[in-house]
């Protein structure tokens, strides 16, 4: 009886609503948590650290010492008390230089040493010489590697607590010009309106080939997206040597003969592939981003170790999914790996701008422990406390629950006799054997006749 053409599957409800169905979640959970995570950052925000530091030495006025350093900080505070957007951290210094050059803060805003006497100078001249007295600043330090936007954010409140600080400072100083009797020119009043001039610097300072701070993001996106489909071209290529699955040259299909093995052992050859080859692939990332691209690195024998261990952890753990789940393993290493990670990463929107859901898998997934490792590497001098100690726990962590999970379900699976044996293989034991059939009834005939 002849096989119905291949075009009527088009016909199948059971296609359609099959496929529908799958493309319709992966389409949906894409959407909802690639852009949910990211959509209202600023509605989001709490408690984003930045940094506070009054290095202001002090001066006398009347007889009396005066910190204006110390009033601009009590004020900054102050008025950010009902406001949690922001966690502002009072800091020296050099806990200051500390905590930016560790990604701990995404700004700073800095009283200098001097701040109180060129106030003060703007009224009372110690040089009778001096034209037009030196207006005080204040610097606003950024800080790219902790997040472009993070940074961003952390920039424009401290300038805007600048002004405000400059703004307060200039009452007073107007009240004060006024209650002595001060006859000051438009120009003069204006400055003393206004007396601190804002300075925006950069506080930790990267190379120009850093990508403005995304290189380590970008750099951990692809030893995740290498892990994930490595692990994917492995399996495919694994069951094909064992002669579970066709490959396809073009038009050319090769069928290797088929090796019954348990689904542990299938399982242990992937795996030890993955490992293998994860040193090829970390080599050939970190040639082609540094060596041909230029991008900035240091510490290049740790940034190969932690590039391939990261592409091990992240392929052996799609290679458990995909033993356990089959076909929808491929699904959800996408949705873990990908659709998951990326906004709860805290590369592009700090966590601090994330919503609760995204903030809770910002914990645990991967991404986000490979990107702050690969920003202590790149960014932070590999310090141990900048990410990188927390990424190598969480990739061992990983690694174990991985292997723990992907052999004890094939193991559970060989157990209870749930072995894999093709459709195509079934499929041409039938005909075989319908074939065999019909030549030994049609032998009888032929002798006959």
């Amino acid at each position: 009886m002849p096989s119905p053409q291949p075009s009527s599957a088009l016909r199948s409800p059971r296609l359609w609503i099959g496929s529908g169905l799958i493309l319709a979640v992966v389409s949906t959970l894409f959407a909802l948590l690639y852009v949910g995570g990211n959509v209202n950052p600023k509605g989001n925000l709490r408690d984003l650290p930045v940094a506070l530091v009054n290095n202001d030495s002090g001066a006398e006025a009347g007889g009396k010492p005066v910190n204006l350093g110390d009033q601009v900080v009590a004020g900054i505070k102050k008025n950010a008390a009902n406001n949690h957007s922001f966690d502002w951290q009072v800091l020296s210094q050099k806990e200051a230089d500390k905590r930016l050059g560790q990604g701990k803060v995404f700004g700073a805003l800095v009283v200098p040493k001097d701040f109180t006497a060129a106030v003060m100078g703007l009224t009372n001249p110690q040089q009778k010489q001096q034209k037009q007295p030196v207006r005080p600043t204040l610097t606003v330090l950024t800080n790219q590697s902790a997040g472009s936007i993070g940074s961003s954010m952390a920039s424009q409140a401290n300038q805007k607590a600048a002004h405000a600080a400059s703004a307060q400072l200039g009452k007073e100083l107007l009240s004060r010009a006024n209650s002595q009797g001060a006859k000051l020119t438009p120009a003069s009043q204006l400055m003393l309106a206004d007396p601190a001039t804002v300075v925006i610097a950069d506080g930790h300072p990267l190379g120009s080939h850093s990508a403005m701070g995304l290189s380590a993001f970008y750099y951990a996106l692809v030893l995740v997206v290498c892990g994930m489909l490595g692990a994917n071209a492995i399996n495919s290529q694994v069951d094909t040597a064992l002669g579970y699955l066709h490959a396809d040259f073009g038009p050319i299909r090769q069928r290797m003969p088929l090796q019954q093995t348990s689904r542990v052992r299938t399982l242990g050859i992937g795996t030890v592939l993955m490992l293998a080859l994860s040193v090829v692939m970390g080599s050939l990332v970190e040639f082609a981003t540094v060596g041909v691209l230029g991008m900035d690195a240091s510490h290049l024998g740790l940034l190969w170790l932690y590039s391939v261990g990261a592409i091990a952890v992240v392929g052996v753990s799609a290679l458990a999914l995909l033993a356990a789940f089959g076909v929808p393993g491929m699904l959800l290493s996408a949705i873990i790996f990908v659709a998951m990670a990326v906004p709860s990463s805290g590369a592009t929107v700090p966590l601090q701008a994330l919503p609760g859901f995204f903030h809770g898998l910002s914990e645990f997934e991967p991404l986000r422990q490979i990107t702050d490792g690969m920003r202590s590497i790149l960014y932070y001098d590999a310090q141990a406390d900048a990410g990188l100690t927390r990424a190598w726990v969480s990739m061992g962590i990983a690694l174990a629950v991985s292997v723990v999970f992907g052999f004890g379900v094939t193991r559970f699976y060989d157990r209870k006799g749930m072995h894999r044996i093709p459709p195509t293989d079934e499929t041409a034991e039938a005909v075989e054997t319908a074939e065999a059939a019909e030549a030994a009834e049609s032998a009888p005939a032929s002798a006959t006749a």
